[in-house]
């Protein structure tokens, strides 16, 4: 079994039932892509996070985002030592390897788009001065899909700095009954250990940089960034950002599963995990359907006409 198939194994000791969201998680990592996590409280968003940082023995932090959560609360700041009469940089807990950002759309835009040259520069800019961000650098992003009272809805720019969307539901009846045994008596998140260091972790993250994405494979993909384009439903398809981002996806998960190249399979599990969120639907397309339900017709009525996955 691979070191990453271990990671998997190991965060699903603690999140039961679950094993896509797993997936989709290492992905982004591999990928060095961030994650939006859309669901309902009490869905394991957090946990799936700290599982995740403790298996790559990572440093963890969590940020709760509200209304008047600042940019500096994220960031960090400059402030003017009395004692010592000179300014000093304090910097913000944004400076970890894994970075839960709770309840993202709570935050006004001003703090929201503190995040935007975090995710894409991975680079903090504090008076004038630019810090970097340890590696690897991932931020797992959290909102209530369901509740708008209070709420900023994050913009375009922001939503398409985000890899993946994951959305992890309520779990089986089984998995739940699971979840009470292994729970009953300690919490499976304290005995946890780390799978692999983060040094481990840059070089996977090289390697996927690495697996091949053939010709054949690159049409298939192309075929169908171009339809999120040209539907009647949508107003806004997937940029080019999303076609790298796609392509990045599609490598990581070909090194999670042992290969050295792309498939179409990989490319028809990833879809709508990479792609829905950065979709802007017409009005008639929000009366009528989902982003997702969207996806998953544009990969029905595409043809897989890939000869050579080399």
């Amino acid at each position: 079994m691979s070191t990453l198939k271990k990671i998997t194994n190991n965060i699903s000791k603690v999140i039961i039932g679950k094993n896509e969201s797993i997936e989709l998680a290492a992905i982004a990592l591999i990928a060095r892509g961030h994650i939006l996590l859309e669901d309902v409280p009490g869905t394991g968003k957090t946990t799936l996070a700290k599982s995740l940082a403790k298996s790559v023995d990572a440093k963890f932090q969590r940020i709760q985002f509200t209304a008047d959560t600042l940019p500096g609360d994220v960031i960090g700041l400059e402030y003017f030592d009395v004692k010592e009469s000179e300014f000093k940089t304090r910097l913000g807990p944004i400076f970890a390897n894994i970075v839960v950002v709770d309840e993202i759309n709570r935050a006004v835009p001003r703090t929201q788009s503190s995040l935007l040259e975090v995710m894409e520069e991975r680079t903090v800019t504090i008076a004038k001065q630019t810090h970097s961000l340890p590696e690897p650098f991932l931020v797992i992003a959290t909102q209530n899909p369901l509740e708008s009272a209070g709420t900023f809805p994050l913009p375009d720019a922001q939503l398409d700095r985000f890899l993946l969307t994951i959305r992890q539901g309520y779990p089986t009846r089984e998995a739940e009954k699971e979840m009470m045994n292994r729970f009953q008596t300690n919490d499976p998140l304290e005995t946890l250990h780390s799978i692999i260091s983060t040094e481990e972790i840059i070089t996977v993250q090289k390697r996927a940089r690495e697996v091949l994405v053939g010709n054949d494979v690159q049409d298939y993909l192309l075929e169908i960034i171009e339809a999120t384009r040209n539907h009647e439903l949508i107003e806004i398809g997937v940029s080019p950002r999303g076609t790298l981002a796609f392509m990045r996806a599609i490598q990581a998960r070909a090194i999670l599963n042992e290969r050295d190249y792309c498939t179409p399979d990989d490319i028809k599990t990833l879809a709508a995990s990479v792609c829905a969120h950065r979709l802007t639907l017409t009005i008639e397309g929000e009366m009528k359907t989902t982003k997702e339900q969207i996806m998953k017709e544009i990969l029905h009525t595409i043809s897989v006409l890939v000869e050579n996955v080399r």
